[in-house]
């Protein structure tokens, strides 16, 4: 009797880029690796889409729409090409116009996308109508998403078989047409036994002609197992990726796999070990200088509890790196459990997410609830469309109060229509400004990526690839045993004494600075005086809102950070006349740096 043959998607160049490195991996350098795998027999590859849209504007200075390209010319046009699209939001974080919505699907066809994977972190199929009419409109085939994950304990509501089943009974109720059904677990915190009753209802619901998948990380430690329930639940297809960038917050590597299915009636993908080592070998040599953040190889017994997606889970370590805050992590997680409880239950997958870890930043940031993140405020208030269970009824109050917003059961689409400012013709007029030709794909990237879209169509981008040897320069000695080590761009003066046949480490003290250059004041106290403004919290520098010599009031923003994905304002603390600006834009500041000196 034949073995089943199950299809793999290799999540390597999407998920995997996205999940280890925080999706911040150079074209050049790994579409050698492409071609490897199209060599060792791959041919459905997820290669785009998803946070691998936003970040290549945001850190890697490189057009997504041509890696594409260039991505679709190395694996051939027979492969499977996939991206991820979030439903009405597409690959941001807000919700887009029809307009827009449309316009995605027509450029990603274009550029090479055979399947669109479509779902909605809340479950909400009215959030799933519009965007899938229009990837079968420009001839793309659907995979229709129902997200999953495990509640923290004691809450119950959602997140079950029965909840999944009704979510995929909604979506066949409402005549969504699709092509295969994927069951998407960003967190890896559902159990193998909630996974195969899952996958039995599907089937028992679906038939046994329709492609059922499932989508899982190794974050929780359980996805070997998830898998392999999938698979004798009636799975036809799961997601792996390769070496350097598997396991850990990615998916289970493609040979360990292999090996969990031998002597099983499963062939997966036709695959072999012997050509797929040869391809993770290339892949490990492609990517053997960027810095590999611990957190992404680790297995963590606290996502059960504090469901953060593995592919986010990285993508926010490495921006708390970029602001010099990543100590804070581990009390974040911890406080996005109490999040989790009153945000209604929308499964942990972009862009909810990023709500959560927003709000739970901000609650160890500021103190528990004393500022509602935006997202997660619009998101309890039903702006992204209808939470899963009623989110508790004081966050909401909380949230309408410091947002200014009412509550809503309006469609998110229809919310998003009215939105001028999610209109093309908004767009192509801040283009046209701008000088930039307003094509189609430059519409796009600015609608999508907002300032940093426009910067990087004005040739403003900035590469932010963490590289082993950008974060640890060689050490100068300046003596017999004294050396001065640069480590992460600070500088420290270290001591050792000599041993037999090694060193014994004497002391290590951070090196004082020569000199600091005018336009990088040094941090004062954020308790200075109230005509000195400072800096918050570390964060980069996202706008100027103040010219010297302007008057400006007490309470007035005159300078917004960004940190987290997160807009921060900064206020005069008196009213006064701007005398100097000591930051520029882009710049990072450190947490109490004077900013602007009022008179």
């Amino acid at each position: 009797m034949a073995k089943k043959f199950i299809d793999i998607m290799d999540t390597t160049f999407r998920d995997g880029f996205q999940s280890v490195f925080g999706a911040r991996v150079l074209m050049n350098d790994f579409l050698p690796a492409v071609s490897a795998a199209k060599e060792a027999g791959i041919n459905h590859f997820e290669f785009g889409g998803g946070a691998r849209f936003q970040s290549l504007y945001f850190y890697l200075n490189e057009d997504a729409f041509t890696m594409m390209d260039k991505f679709r010319e190395v694996a051939g046009k027979d492969a499977n090409l996939q991206t991820l699209s979030r439903g009405v939001n597409t690959v941001t974080l807000d919700t887009g116009s029809r307009e827009l919505i449309d316009m995605h699907a027509k450029l990603f066809a274009k550029h090479g996308t055979t399947t669109i994977r479509n779902f909605d972190a809340l479950n909400d199929v009215k959030n799933l109508e519009y965007s899938a009419q229009r990837i079968k409109h420009h001839g793309l085939k659907h995979e229709v998403v129902v997200t999953m994950m495990d509640l923290p304990p004691n809450c119950v509501g959602a997140h079950d078989a029965e909840f999944y089943e009704k979510c995929l009974r909604e979506i066949i109720d409402s005549g969504i047409e699709f092509d295969s059904v994927c069951f998407k677990d960003a967190s890896g915190t559902s159990s193998p036994e909630k996974v195969y009753q899952t996958i039995k209802m599907a089937r028992r619901l679906l038939g046994d002609n329709v492609h059922l998948r499932l989508h899982t990380h190794e974050t929780a430690g359980v996805s070997i197992a998830c898998y392999l329930a999938a698979l004798e639940a009636g799975a036809d297809g799961i997601d792996l990726a390769a070496s350097p960038v598997s396991g850990g917050t990615s998916q289970p590597d493609i040979l360990t796999m292999l090996h969990a299915v031998k002597g099983k009636d499963y062939d997966l993908g036709g695959l072999e070990v012997d050509k797929i080592l040869k391809y993770e070998d290339v892949l490990h040599d492609c990517l053997k200088d960027y810095f590999m953040p611990p957190e992404a190889t680790q297995v963590s017994p606290l996502i059960p509890f504090s469901p953060m997606p593995g592919g986010a889970l990285t993508a926010n370590t490495q921006m708390m790196r970029d602001n010099n805050i990543l100590d804070k992590f581990p009390a974040v997680i911890k406080a996005m459990r109490e999040v989790v409880e009153k945000g209604g239950y929308g499964t942990s997958v972009t862009p909810v997410s990023q709500f959560y870890f927003q709000q739970a930043f901000n609650n160890v940031m500021f103190g528990p609830w004393k500022k509602i993140a935006e997202g997660y405020g619009k998101m309890v208030l039903g702006y992204f469309g209808k939470t899963p269970v009623t989110p508790s009824a004081d966050i909401v109050e909380l949230a309408a109060k410091q947002l200014n917003l009412e509550p809503t059961t309006a469609p998110a689409i229809d919310i998003a229509d009215q939105d001028e400012t999610k209109s093309i013709a908004y767009t192509k007029a801040i283009l046209e400004k701008e000088g930039i030709e307003a094509t189609e794909e430059n519409i796009f990237i600015a609608a999508a990526c907002k300032e940093k879209g426009i910067a990087y169509l004005k040739g403003e981008g900035k590469v932010m690839v963490r590289k082993n040897s950008d974060i640890i320069k060689p050490a100068t000695k300046s003596g017999s045993n004294q050396f001065s080590v640069t480590v992460n761009g600070h500088n420290y003066n270290v001591e050792v004494a000599d041993g037999f046949d090694n060193f014994t480490l004497k002391s290590i003290t951070p090196a004082k600075e020569s000199s600091q250059p005018k336009d990088e004041p040094k941090a004062v106290s954020s308790t200075g005086a109230s005509n000195e403004i400072t800096a918050t919290m570390s964060a980069g520098v996202f706008k100027i809102l103040v010219n010297i010599g302007d008057s400006v009031k007490a309470g007035q923003t005159v300078v917004i950070l960004e940190a987290m994905k997160m807009e921060i304002p900064i206020e005069a603390g008196c009213d006064g006349e701007v005398e100097e600006i000591l930051i520029s834009q882009g710049q990072t500041v450190e947490d109490g740096q004077l900013l602007v000196k009022l008179k």
